[in-house]
């Protein structure tokens, strides 16, 4: 048989496929190796009892010295080793152990609370997962049980990606036995008295030996400028030559040839209509290719052609772009651990299999590329990840305060792998492109519990997918911490101790509109009190208060829960947001029969809530007696306390913001960039707050159907304080900077 009859076959080489059948039962007939590291005997002697019913092999060490001994003389598969011990801590032990076997599960037991210390190690990738003293035997078993399931599956992960390699290897032979002897360029151009008769069989020869193209030969020897043999070619024998910058290459049609083809042989299909095809190739007088993609494509071939760089670049846009473009997402996913300490919560008791639910798509990189996507945005604090397929790339985004960064290139062929595997965490249909889809996953980190909203939208480059996060763990702040003035927070503190009457915060998505209330909820907590919310999603958790999760597809939506929690003899209600009239009308009403509640508008100041409230429908009477406060509100970055200095803005900016920036008195500040700000010279953010509190005499031009105008000059004569001015305080108080006040307010003047 032929040596290259393997090549037309589907299953791998004899001797490939030998080795892995060996490994894998090697693997198998062995028991699993443990290895429990601990300076107390009793904790060991514990863990022996947890699995002395396990087909395991323990390994026991009582410290770091011991352990990395026991490692040095056996391959273990997973190792448990305790936080706090004398010399060497269990994070620096499980680093070194890394470094010994990579590929081993590595579990941290600790009973201190060194947070900082045990998500270090994990960051670094030398914790699989950490455990809590005491623990439970049950759970600690589980845990052990699955770890070694992921042990298995980096092991086959490692022999399939070796038997890529072999078939790699295979595939590139097949590309050089597409290379033909028949192009006739050496022909035509010795015609011309370009090669003599010693060079054309000197081509041929080294063809025969390199299975090389002609036209790469030829360019190597430097025998002829490219630049000739296209004026040749052109003028002479009138082959069109294209501008592939002005080409838009579809990828379906691209998909007709492989890659590795496209690079030897230096072609591009770029375009079809009906049984013809375009392809533009450096040689097109290479008759013999020209037959054999005739054949392989089952088209007629019509071949134009285009510079060999220029083809080249085409290539790499067409398939994902050069490789070595992504170094930093190889760097960002290359780990051991496949599962990178990441779980899926299915919270409904009746959803199919967690197996079931990953079938098809639990390819390690799809899996590790998304895990890791979701774990670095947890740990740069960011508020949404954005994946958004580009015409080269697909560019995936952190807003990180506010603002939306560029952070991971992923290359196009992962695009598709990479959507599913997010659909199908959120129980989405994976075979609807063509329509939004929105969705929730429940994820757990090692020391967090995450919530993302997801929101799925086509674009003419595929889908782009958007995931809000919210954690659960995340505290609610307390009133002083949110950057109101001292008067306004003494003036909120007395609205929220009223028994009834509604609380409104206004301003766009992403300004803190939800932490001020449940700041103002919190303020005041107290057990003699029944609390309810009702949210899309619940983003704070409060065990005080009974939480309701809006879910608008089986018809649980704000007004039908809002009328069922009358009947729950609430004390305060905490609505996530009043989007139309009849939640609306629910909650002014339930502001008027003993209630307190709060919720949110979407608005540009706080008078503008008025005239919204009246949009909606409301009666002005119901609004006038029942609206205690509105508070409008921004967040903007502040100035980081590490490298904050003096500095003088530009005239022209402050000209911007209005004359009131523009006081000789007053000092600006910005921060210089620090290790401790990754030199964007902001570390978190502050509010901006516009507090209205209706007076008499509003609330009777209020009742009046007063005019917005009217409403708002008597709010400037009573000295409400804008969100412009509050923000020229921090300004002078040095906590933000005229940049990120434009950046937010936008100009106040027109210039």
């Amino acid at each position: 048989m032929s040596q290259y009859a393997s090549l037309f076959s589907d299953a791998p080489t004899e001797q490939a496929a030998t080795e892995g059948e060996e490994e894998s039962n090697n693997q198998a007939m062995l028991p699993y190796q443990i290895l429990l590291v601990d300076d107390e005997p009793n904790v060991l002697k514990a863990l022996r009892r947890v699995f002395h019913a396990e087909n395991y092999k323990i390994h026991t060490a009582e410290n770091g010295a011991d352990a990395l001994e026991v490692l040095g003389q056996e391959q273990c598969q997973l190792m448990i080793s305790d936080y706090m011990m004398p010399g060497m801590n269990g994070a620096e032990l499980l680093r070194k152990a890394r470094q010994i076997y990579p590929d081993m599960i590595r579990v941290m037991l600790t009973g201190h609370a060194d947070t900082n210390a045990v998500m270090a190690a994990i960051q670094d990738g030398a914790v699989y997962k950490f455990i809590l003293k005491p623990w439970n035997d049950d759970d600690l078993r589980i845990t052990v049980a699955l770890a070694l399931e992921q042990y298995d599956l980096l092991q086959k992960n490692k022999l399939l990606q070796k038997n890529n390699e072999v078939k790699s290897r295979e595939i590139d032979m097949l590309a050089k036995l597409t290379v033909t002897n028949r192009s006739q360029l050496a022909i035509m151009l010795n015609k011309r008295n370009l090669l003599n008769d010693r060079q054309v069989q000197e081509l041929y020869k080294q063809q025969q030996v390199r299975k090389e193209p002609v036209f790469k030969l030829i360019l190597e020897h430097d025998w002829v400028s490219e630049k000739k043999i296209r004026e040749i070619l052109s003028k002479e024998l009138m082959i069109e030559e294209v501008a592939l910058s002005e080409i838009q290459v579809d990828p379906a049609i691209a998909a007709l040839l492989p890659r590795t083809l496209c690079n030897r042989q230096c072609v591009l299909p770029i375009r079809q209509e009906g049984r013809r095809l375009t392809l533009v190739m450096a040689d097109p007088m290479d008759t013999g290719l020209i037959d054999d993609l005739k054949f392989t494509a089952g088209l007629e071939i019509e071949a134009v052609m285009a510079n060999v760089a220029d083809i080249r670049k085409k290539i790499s846009e067409v398939y994902g772009g050069d490789e070595a473009a992504f170094e930093d997402l190889t760097a960002f996913v290359a780990t051991n651990d496949p599962y990178e300490g990441i779980e899926i919560v299915i919270e409904d008791e009746d959803s199919i299999s967690l197996e079931e639910l990953l079938h098809g798509t639990d390819e390690p990189p799809a899996i590790r590329l998304v895990n890791s996507i979701m774990l670095e945005a947890v740990r740069l604090g960011a508020s949404d990840i954005h994946i958004h397929p580009r015409t080269k790339n697909v560019v995936v985004g952190y807003r990180i305060d506010g603002i939306l960064q560029d952070k991971i290139q992923v290359p196009h062929n992962l695009h598709m792998s990479l959507v599913a595997r997010i659909k199908v965490m959120a129980e989405l249909d994976i075979t609807e492109r063509r329509r939004p889809q929105d969705g929730r996953i429940t994820v757990k980190t090692p020391m967090r519990i995450i919530d993302l909203r997801i929101s799925t939208l086509p674009t003419i480059n595929g889908e782009k997918i958007v995931m809000r996060l919210l954690d659960r763990n995340a505290s609610v702040q307390g009133l002083g911490q949110l950057g109101l003035s001292a008067q306004s927070l003494a003036r909120i503190v007395d609205v929220t101790s009223k028994p009834q009457g509604i609380i409104l915060t206004t301003g766009p998505t992403g300004s803190g509109k939800t932490t001020t209330l449940y700041s103002m909820l919190n303020s005041n907590a107290s057990p003699e009190k029944n609390y309810v919310t009702i949210e899309d999603p619940v983003e704070y958790y409060l065990d005080i208060a009974g939480q309701v999760m809006i879910k608008e597809r089986i018809g649980l939506d704000f007004a039908a829960v809002l009328r069922a929690i009358l009947r729950q003899d609430p004390d305060v209600i905490l609505i996530g947001e009043i989007r139309d009239f009849e939640t609306a009308e629910v909650a002014f009403h339930s502001a008027l029969t003993g209630h307190l509640v709060y919720s949110t508008l979407h608005t540009n100041s706080a008078v503008a809530s008025i005239a919204r409230l009246f949009d909606l429908g409301l009666k002005p009477y119901v609004i006038a007696s029942a609206l205690e406060a509105v508070i409008a509100q921004r967040l903007v970055r502040k100035i980081c306390e590490h490298c904050s200095e003096p500095v003088t803005p530009p005239a022209g900016k402050l000209h911007r913001l209005g004359s009131s920036f523009q006081s000789a008195e007053m000092k600006f500040f910005k921060g210089k960039g620090c290790s401790e700000c990754n030199e964007s010279g902001y570390s978190g953010r502050v509010g901006l707050y516009e507090l209205l509190i209706p007076s008499e005499h509003m609330r009777h031009l209020i009742s009046s159907s007063a005019s917005i105008l009217q409403i708002k000059r008597l709010a400037e004569k009573e000295g409400i304080t804008s969100l412009v001015e509050d923000a020229r305080i921090k300004i002078g108080e040095g906590e933000t900077t005229v940049d990120e006040v434009l950046r937010v307010l936008g100009p106040q003047v027109i210039v």
